[in-house]
C-alpha cells in the first residue's frame, strides 16, 4: 500500500505548488495541440482507489472498477477556449450514452465552484493563477456544471501534463447513490498525453461539510482514469447519435451558460442525481434521433422548472455544504 500512498502524497505536493510556480507559458499552439490530442476512439479504464484514512472508525470502502468504449468529440475550436464531448457506446446493443464535457479556456477570468449542494458560483481567477495558465470545466451528461480547475502545461522531459489547482467538486454519481456520510470532494486533476492516449489522474479527499462552516476529512482516494486508443470498436453510433442531436445540445449549452457566464452562478431543485433534468432532456434529443422536432420552448420549460440564479456567496458557505 505504501508506494501507492507515497505517490499520492507527491503528487498532491507538486500539484499543489505548479500552478503557483510555473512561468507563464507563451506557446498557446502547443496547448492547444496537447488539448486536442484527448480527441478520439478510445478503450477507457476507470479506478478509484481509498488510500489514506483520516477518521478513528472509518473503514475503506471497496476499490472501484469499470471501463466502456468512448469517443471523444471537438465541439469548438477556437484560439482561447476548447470543447471535447464525451461518448460512450455499448460495443455489444450499440447503445450510445452522452457522457461528460470538457471545456478548457485560456487565462480565464473566472470559473463556477461548487459551493454547496447544486450550487455553483461564479467567482474571479486572480491575475497571477490564470496567467499562461487553462482553465478547464468539466459537466455532467445533462451538461449541468460538475467542477473546474485552473493550471499550466508542462512539458519536463517531453511529457505533456496539466495539472489543475486545488478546487471543490460535488459527489460523482459512483458514490451519491450509495453513500451520504461526505457531501464535497476537494481534488486535484492531472491529464497526461501518453503514447497510447491520455490518462486521467485524480487526487482526491472526502469531505464533510458541517452547517456552521467546518470540515471533517474522512480519507483520501486516488482516481486513474486510462485512455488506450482503438481501432476495434464500431463508434459509428456516436456519431450518428452527435449529428442527430448535436444543435439541440448547442441550445441546451447556451441556457447554461445564461446562469454560468456571470455571477452569482446557478442552483439546480433537482435532486442530488440530477434525473428530474436528465431524463427529459435526453428524451428530448431521442426524439431528435427519431427525425422528430423539438420546440426550444421544451427545452426552456425543464429549465424554467429546475434551475434558478444561485444565492449570494455568504448565502451558500451558511448552507454548510
Amino acid at each position: 500500500m505504501c508506494p501507492l500512498i507515497c505517490s499520492l502524497t507527491l503528487a498532491v505536493s507538486f500539484a499543489a505548488t505548479s500552478a503557483a510556480a510555473a512561468p507563464a507559458s507563451a506557446d498557446t499552439a502547443r496547448d492547444r495541440a496537447s488539448i486536442l490530442a484527448m480527441q478520439g476512439e478510445y478503450l477507457v479504464d476507470f479506478a478509484f482507489d481509498e488510500t489514506v484514512l483520516l477518521q478513528p472508525g472509518y473503514e475503506r470502502h471497496p476499490a472501484m472498477r469499470s471501463g466502456g468504449n468512448e469517443t471523444v468529440i471537438v465541439v469548438q475550436d477556437t484560439p482561447t477556449k476548447l470543447v471535447l464531448q464525451h461518448i460512450l457506446v455499448d460495443e455489444k446493443s450499440g447503445h450510445v450514452t452522452k457522457h461528460w464535457r470538457q471545456d478548457w479556456t485560456y487565462e480565464a477570468s473566472q470559473r463556477f465552484e461548487f459551493s454547496a449542494d447544486q450550487t455553483w458560483q461564479v467567482r474571479a481567477i486572480p491575475a497571477e493563477q490564470t496567467r499562461g495558465a487553462w482553465t478547464q470545466c468539466v459537466f455532467e451528461v445533462s451538461d449541468a456544471p460538475r467542477y473546474c480547475g485552473t493550471g499550466r502545461w508542462d512539458y519536463g522531459n517531453g511529457i505533456a501534463t496539466w495539472t489543475s489547482d486545488l478546487s471543490w467538486r460535488p459527489l460523482p454519481r459512483r458514490e451519491y447513490t450509495k453513500r451520504s456520510d461526505y457531501n464535497a470532494v476537494s481534488a486535484i486533476n492531472r491529464h497526461t498525453l501518453t503514447p497510447g492516449g491520455w490518462t486521467h489522474e485524480q487526487f482526491n479527499t472526502k469531505v464533510l461539510r458541517k452547517p456552521d462552516g467546518s470540515q471533517v476529512e474522512l480519507a483520501r482516494e486516488f482516481g486513474f482514469n486510462d485512455y488506450q486508443k482503438t481501432g476495434d470498436i464500431d463508434f459509428k453510433p456516436a456519431y450518428t447519435y452527435w449529428n442527430a442531436t448535436k444543435d439541440y445540445w448547442a441550445k441546451v449549452r447556451a441556457r447554461w451558460d445564461a446562469f454560468l457566464v456571470k455571477p452569482p452562478g446557478v442552483h439546480l431543485k433537482t435532486k442530488i442525481d440530477g434525473m428530474a433534468m436528465i431524463i427529459p432532456l435526453f428524451e428530448q434529443a431521442g426524439e431528435l434521433e427519431k427525425g422528430k422536432k423539438v420546440a426550444d420552448t421544451r427545452i426552456d420549460e425543464v429549465f424554467a422548472k429546475w434551475v434558478e440564479p444561485a444565492p449570494t456567496d455568504s448565502v451558500a458557505a451558511n448552507s454548510g455544504r
